[in-house]
């Protein structure tokens, strides 16, 4: 389809089509363009030198639907599903934090496995400075020794992370006198808080008793609530109760 200009034109103008016309008819402004003008084309787009002047330019490729979008062939692979390997790792990350702390529990609260017990839990408190030593000696205990429960079971994981992340930071705070790494420096407790925020921020994985509650569909989110809850209960314990 074509729109004509019917204005009048003079031997020797220019024809709205960009060429120049030397018999002063046709021509016309074309919303066609396939490149194969020419000047001896008749009325009706007939030409007789073999070129197409009808105007019209020719589909390059029929067999595509008029809807085809190129990037749908990536959309024939195979998405990425979950895998093992994370949950595996979270699993064992969580059983080695959680059975060391239950040991560490068992051995403040009950006094096993050569622990001091409540009561010499409690003088060792005393003796750093803490006021309430005793509630401070059953609070840590039972943290200690739940948060690890908790970690094992991969169950409340959030809170259990953030209770042990807070009693290493409290040991790290009493502990370190400039040295870093063992026997008098405070390697090990700093790797334990490493790991706690692990999984804090990574969550319990699958294979866990919280699987598709609603702090493991939003690890990042309840991550951070527990990291200002186990900050507050630091500073409340060295600037409260010492």
């Amino acid at each position: 389809m074509a729109t004509h200009d019917d204005r009048s034109r003079t031997s020797g103008g220019y024809s709205d089509d960009g060429f120049y016309s030397t018999s002063g008819a046709g021509g016309g402004v074309h919303h066609f363009d396939d490149g194969t003008r020419t000047i001896d084309g008749d009325a009706f787009g007939k030409d007789t030198k073999g070129f197409d002047a009808s105007g019209y330019t020719p589909v390059a490729d029929l067999d595509k639907p008029a809807h085809y979008d190129a990037f749908e062939d990536e959309d024939e692979r195979k998405p990425f599903g979950w895998t093992a390997s994370a949950d595996i790792g979270l699993l064992v990350l969580r059983l080695a934090l959680g059975g060391a702390f239950v040991m560490h529990g068992l051995q403040k609260v009950f006094g096993l496995f050569g622990g001091p017990g409540i009561d010499g839990f409690t003088q060792y408190l005393q003796t750093t400075g803490f006021r309430e030593p005793r509630i401070l000696a059953w609070v840590t205990g039972v943290t200690e020794l739940g948060g690890g429960a908790l970690l094992i079971f991969g169950l409340f994981t959030p809170l259990a992370a953030a209770g042990v992340l807070g009693v290493m930071a409290n040991v790290i705070a009493l502990k370190y006198k400039g040295g870093f790494f063992a026997p008098n420096g405070v390697e090990l407790e700093a790797v334990y808080a490493a790991m706690a925020f692990a999984v804090l921020f990574a969550g319990p994985g699958r294979a866990a008793l919280d699987n598709n509650r609603s702090w493991f569909r939003h690890p990042l989110l309840s991550g951070f609530i527990c990291l200002v809850i186990a900050a507050g209960a630091t500073a409340a314990t060295l600037y409260v109760f010492r």
